[in-house]
């Protein structure tokens, strides 16, 4: 009976150790499917066109933009990116400053050549499983992982990726600018959120948020909407 009682502990303790396993995911099956669903992403999307939105505030006030833009974006892969500006207002100097210095930067980050290093994969970040770290985002159930870029610039996040636990689709990343965009710029904290368009996920809003001595407190809001998606013809 003593036997039976030690067999039927080991047994329960196997069972338990199973299910907790299952419920908690392996680091390293996480990070495989993220590099491996931003190649087939990359290898499906032939292009796609999407407006923009940019509102910029300056200091407390986040309800009257300083200035805006709205922009047509177009990609093609092979190409990059290319932009059509459709409507702008505000100050003059943040249009000629900020707002189509940060398009130039788009433009150069999704060259063909290297845009590959961008992106949020175990090449370009040191990536690593927050166990146990779970949010819910509309409605996914996500889990996180702590991302240090490889190498430093100012669109590269040091931070917090939040992927969907069930097939680890990209939902969000959080966190600071791994290099300031400039001398005069303190940290820049940036967001990004995004959703499942034509079964991949793109952005749908972003936020960046710096404060410097010179120029103090800046955010930048940015909303994707309209996509138009070309994929690769299905074999």
């Amino acid at each position: 009976m003593y036997f039976g009682a030690i067999r039927t502990l080991a047994a329960a303790l196997s069972l338990a150790f199973f299910l907790l396993s299952a419920e908690e995911p392996d680091s390293a099956t996480v990070i495989r499917n993220i590099d491996a669903a931003n190649y087939v992403r990359y290898g499906n999307i032939l292009g796609f066109t999407v407006t923009e939105h940019y509102s910029v505030f300056r200091g407390k006030d986040e309800t009257h933009p300083a200035a805006e833009m709205t922009v047509k974006t177009t990609y093609k892969k092979g190409a990059g990116k290319s932009y059509t500006i459709l409507s702008q207002s505000g100050s003059r100097a943040i249009h000629e400053f900020g707002l189509l210095p940060l398009l130039d930067h788009e433009k150069r980050i999704n060259d063909p050549a290297s845009v590959e290093t961008t992106w949020f994969t175990s090449a370009n970040f040191l990536m690593k499983l927050k166990p146990g770290v779970t949010r819910t985002i509309d409605g996914h159930n996500c889990i996180a992982l702590a991302i240090t870029p490889r190498h430093k610039a100012p669109n590269m996040i040091d931070g917090t990726l939040w992927v969907d636990e069930r097939d680890n689709a990209l939902v969000e990343v959080e966190g600071v600018a791994s290099r300031n965009p400039s001398v005069f710029s303190g940290t820049t904290k940036m967001m990004r959120h995004y959703a499942n368009v034509s079964g991949y996920p793109m952005a749908t809003h972003s936020r960046a948020e710096s404060n410097s001595f010179l120029f103090g407190r800046t955010v930048v809001l940015i909303d994707y909407t309209g996509y138009e998606i070309q994929l690769r013809p299905t074999p």
